[in-house]
């Protein structure tokens, strides 16, 4: 059946990879991509999608109401999916204030927007980060989907209060939607300043390696690959009004994966230098798929060992598109393609 699906935030890392999938998996879908191009959107992402028939971009804010709302009545979407966050933690602490416009206030508008024109499906992607973090030496103890909220950052706070809405959405006005709460994601598109490719450039460039506190700090690592095929299966056949945890299985701690990375690369592990911990830093990120496994039968295509690989190898076969962005031409890419339409 021909569905047309709005994809929000589809110039960025998971959401840009989603772009792909969708694209290519189902020619018989029209894809609407749609992204404000702040810092982290770049359309160099979806280039290899371009010229698709079945694939349009438009540039816009999903906080712009009347815009949003004209978009809807226009497209007559069938299911929308919400990527579009400020999602840097960093970002987060030195800026609270666009992390809630985006993605709170923004989530609302497009549910609005959805409510009012038929949408079939609303999915909101969030992340493990509204859980807060878990001690370091509990290793029997996994994020579940009942687990109770606990932010730790303006940036988790804001997706929770963004999760906290759409599940308020459903109660009260009925909105068919679905969450999924995904864990680390890495792999081809990521935008440099997070940890695992700003470490593959740098280390290229045999640059320091900027490492928080002690790097004892753990995360569970998801490939966006796989990131991509659960919220494939949660849109198709996931039960209305449920959360879904997505989880690698994949427990590594960043010292770990710096260590990694330098090792793949023939780097030595003295460009590691140990740096002032960031403010509230949780401990430990670790998600239980279980849900997810049984109910859809997803299953992870990559281990760490085998998606780091081919992440490394990707940036090393790329470095255009990276570089591009370290030197900021990545912003000219939108101009060169569509002209001035700020």
């Amino acid at each position: 059946m021909k569905q047309k699906i709005l994809v929000t935030g589809g110039a960025g890392f998971i959401g840009g990879n989603f772009i792909h999938y969708m694209v290519n998996k189902y020619p018989d879908y029209f894809i609407i991509n749609l992204d404000a191009l702040t810092y982290a959107g770049n359309l160099g992402t979806c280039e290899a999608v371009e010229e698709k028939s079945n694939y349009k971009f438009i540039k816009g804010d999903i906080t712009n109401r009347e815009f949003i709302f004209d978009l809807f009545e226009r497209e007559a979407f069938d299911m929308v999916v919400n990527f579009a966050a400020e999602s840097h933690v960093d970002r987060s602490v030195a800026d609270p204030e666009i992390f809630i416009k985006t993605n709170v206030l923004g989530t609302q508008v497009l549910m609005d927007a959805s409510r009012t024109f038929g949408v079939k499906r609303y999915h909101q992607v969030s992340t493990d980060e509204v859980y807060g973090d878990l001690p370091l030496n509990r290793p029997d103890l996994l994020f579940k989907e009942d687990t109770p909220l606990h932010t730790s950052s303006p940036y988790s706070a804001s997706k929770a209060s963004a999760d906290l809405l759409v599940l308020a959405y459903h109660r009260t006005f009925g909105l068919p939607i679905t969450i999924s709460r995904c864990s680390n994601n890495y792999g081809p598109y990521h935008f440099p300043e997070k940890l695992i490719p700003l470490m593959i450039s740098r280390a290229l460039n045999d640059e320091a390696l900027p490492v928080y506190g002690n790097g004892e700090n753990v995360r569970d690592w998801l490939h966006v690959y796989d990131h991509c095929t659960a919220i494939d299966l949660i849109l198709h056949k996931g039960r209305i009004g449920e959360v879904y945890n997505i989880g690698g299985n994949n427990e590594r701690t960043n010292l770990e994966v710096v260590q990694t990375i330098l090792k793949a690369l023939n780097k030595p592990e003295s460009l590691i230098t140990y740096v002032k911990d960031r403010p509230g830093h949780d401990l430990r990120y670790a998600i239980d798929s279980t849900k997810l496994k049984t109910e859809l039968g997803w299953e992870p295509t990559y281990n760490f060992e085998t998606g780091i690989k081919q992440t490394i190898e990707w940036y090393l076969e790329n470095k255009k598109w990276w570089e591009n962005i370290i030197s900021g031409d990545y912003k000219n890419y939108f101009k060169e393609q569509y002209g001035d339409q700020s």
